[in-house]
C-alpha cells in the first residue's frame, strides 16, 4: 500500500466514524485525549531535556490537561511551553513521513504503546488519563502483535491524521491565547508563557508557532506523498 493511500484510507475513516456512525464520537474520545497526552507529554519531555523538572500530568474529561513541567525562566521555560504545542504536529509529520509499511508500523504503535504504559506509572495522575490511555495503549499494543499488516499502516496513520486535525483544530486557536482555563482554573497559555519569557508580543509568538506546527505537518505530508511503498 502506498503511502498515501494509506492517509486517504485513514482520514476517510475518521470522517466516517465521527459523522455517520451512531456514537462514533464517542468511540473516538480516547483518541482525542491521545493528542492530549501528547501535548502534555512534550511539556514534560522538553522539561527534561532542557534541564528542568516534570513532576506530573492531568488529563481532564473535557480533552484539557496540564503538564506540572518547570524550567528555568528565560528561554528554558519558554521553550517548555513551546515543546507541548509543536509536539502533536512533530509527531504527528514524523509519523506521516516514515511510517510507509508494516515493519515500521509494528514499530511506531509498539513504542507509542510501551510510552503510554510508562508514563501512566509515571506521570498520569488522573482517573480519566489512566483509563483512556490504557484502552489506547491496550488498542495499539493488540494492532502491533495481532493486526494484519496493512491495518497497522492504517492505523499509524490514522494517528498521525489526528494529531494533525488537532494541530489545525485546537492548537490554531489556543496559541494565539492569553490565558485559558483548566479544570475551573485560569492559568497562562503556553503562547502567553513563550512571551512572557522571551518578551515580545503573543501575537507574534501565536503566529510563529503555527506556521512552525503547519511547516512540520506540510514537510511530513510531502515527504509520504512523494514516496512509493517498497
Amino acid at each position: 500500500m502506498r503511502p498515501r493511500s494509506a492517509i486517504l484510507i485513514a482520514a476517510a475513516a475518521l470522517y466516517v466514524t465521527s459523522n455517520w456512525i451512531p456514537f462514533g464520537r464517542q468511540l473516538l474520545y480516547p483518541v482525542t485525549l491521545f493528542t492530549t497526552w501528547v501535548h502534555e507529554m512534550g511539556h514534560g519531555l522538553t522539561a527534561l531535556i532542557v534541564g528542568g523538572h516534570f513532576d506530573h500530568l492531568e488529563i481532564y474529561g473535557n480533552a484539557g490537561g496540564l503538564a506540572f513541567a518547570y524550567a528555568e525562566r528565560g528561554w528554558p521555560m519558554a521553550l517548555v511551553s513551546a515543546g507541548g504545542l509543536l509536539a502533536p504536529p512533530l509527531v504527528g509529520a514524523l509519523i506521516l513521513a516514515i511510517v510507509h509499511g508494516p515493519r515500521r508500523a509494528r514499530i511506531c504503535l509498539a513504542v507509542l504503546a510501551a510510552a503510554l504504559v510508562v508514563s501512566m506509572l509515571v506521570f498520569v495522575r488522573t482517573p480519566v488519563g489512566v483509563i483512556a490511555m490504557t484502552v489506547v495503549a491496550v488498542a495499539l499494543g493488540f494492532a502491533a502483535w495481532r493486526a494484519d499488516p496493512e491495518h497497522r499502516v492504517i492505523l499509524a496513520q490514522v494517528l498521525a491524521v489526528v494529531l494533525a486535525l488537532d494541530t489545525v483544530t485546537r492548537m490554531i486557536g489556543y496559541a494565539f491565547m492569553s490565558h485559558v482555563e483548566l479544570d475551573g482554573v485560569t492559568n497562562r497559555s503556553d503562547a502567553g508563557s513563550i512571551a512572557d519569557n522571551l518578551g515580545g508580543p503573543l501575537f507574534l509568538w501565536g503566529l510563529a508557532i503555527t506556521g512552525l506546527a503547519l511547516a512540520m505537518l506540510g514537510a511530513g505530508l510531502w515527504w509520504a506523498w512523494r514516496r512509493s511503498a517498497r
